[in-house]
Formats: structure tokens, C-alpha cells, sequence
């Protein structure tokens, strides 16, 4: 019994230390007095775009929409074609399902073709990934597969 009293003062004593001790305050995330922050430079292709593309080689339309802000284009295009599951009454293997919904991501260049990486969301091990060219027209946007379908998409704002 002694020795859990001893034990009990050593923790209380312990434990009052610890809550005397203070903590430094949060560094500030404000600028330094005197200084502004600069915002992002705004691009041209700065905005929402939306179009639908053609069917390309699969006979698959992707719904594109599209946001650029500051130049860094993020959004995603859907297949309306995709379905889900089925029932499946012969019990034999169901056909793998298409990917419906795409993620495209990248960074928009003025007045010259650019990149962006379309990323498909699918269940399991299978990955895939599709390079997409964009470039800015006098009525939109074309955004076009390097591969896959090979679909081709005019977007407006």
C-alpha cells in the first residue's frame, strides 16, 4: 500500500509540473507589416468551361467541365453512356466496366497547345490515364485524346 502511495504522489507531482508549463505562441501567418501580398497572376483562360465531345473511335461523348483559375485547370469529364451494374442471369464473368467519371488536371498555356493528364476512376488494380492536348480558339476551348478514343471536345464558357 506504501508503495502505491509513493507511486500516486510521484504521478501527482509529475502531472502539476506538466501543467505549469507553458506553450510559445503560434507563429502568425500574416505578412509583415509594411508588405502586401500579390495575388496569382489571372490568365485569359481563366473561367468555367463546359462542351461535350464526340464520340471518338469508342462511340463514348464525354461531358466536359472544366475550371481554370490562375492558369491551374482542374475538373472532370463524365461518360453519359456509362452504366452500372446489371444483373448478371447466365452467371458468367461480367464485362469489365467502363470508366464514367474522368479527373483532368494540369496547367493552362496561352497562346500555345498544352498538357493535362486525365485520370479514369475505376475499382481495383486497373489504373488508367489518358493525355489529353488542349488549346485556346477564338470560340473555346479544344481539348483532344492523345489516346483511347481519341475524342475530340469544343468547350465554351
Amino acid at each position: 500500500m506504501k508503495k502505491f502511495l509513493a507511486l500516486l504522489l510521484i504521478a501527482c507531482a509529475a502531472a502539476s509540473g506538466a501543467s505549469a508549463q507553458t506553450r510559445a505562441p503560434a507563429p502568425s501567418t500574416a505578412p509583415p507589416p509594411g508588405v502586401t501580398p500579390t495575388p496569382a497572376p489571372a490568365s485569359p483562360l481563366d473561367g468555367t468551361w463546359r462542351g461535350t465531345s464526340d464520340g471518338g473511335s469508342c462511340n463514348a461523348p464525354l461531358d466536359y467541365l472544366l475550371t481554370i483559375e490562375s492558369g491551374f485547370v482542374d475538373g472532370s469529364a463524365y461518360d453519359t453512356t456509362a452504366r452500372g451494374p446489371v444483373p448478371n442471369p447466365n452467371k458468367s464473368a461480367p464485362p469489365p466496366p467502363g470508366p464514367g467519371l474522368w479527373q483532368v488536371h494540369g496547367v493552362a498555356k496561352v497562346g500555345a497547345p498544352f498538357n493535362l493528364l486525365s485520370l479514369a476512376s475505376v475499382k481495383g488494380p486497373e489504373h488508367r490515364r489518358i493525355q489529353l492536348t488542349a488549346r485556346g480558339d477564338a470560340s473555346g476551348l479544344i481539348v483532344t485524346e492523345n489516346g483511347g478514343c481519341r475524342r475530340t471536345a469544343r468547350l465554351s464558357r
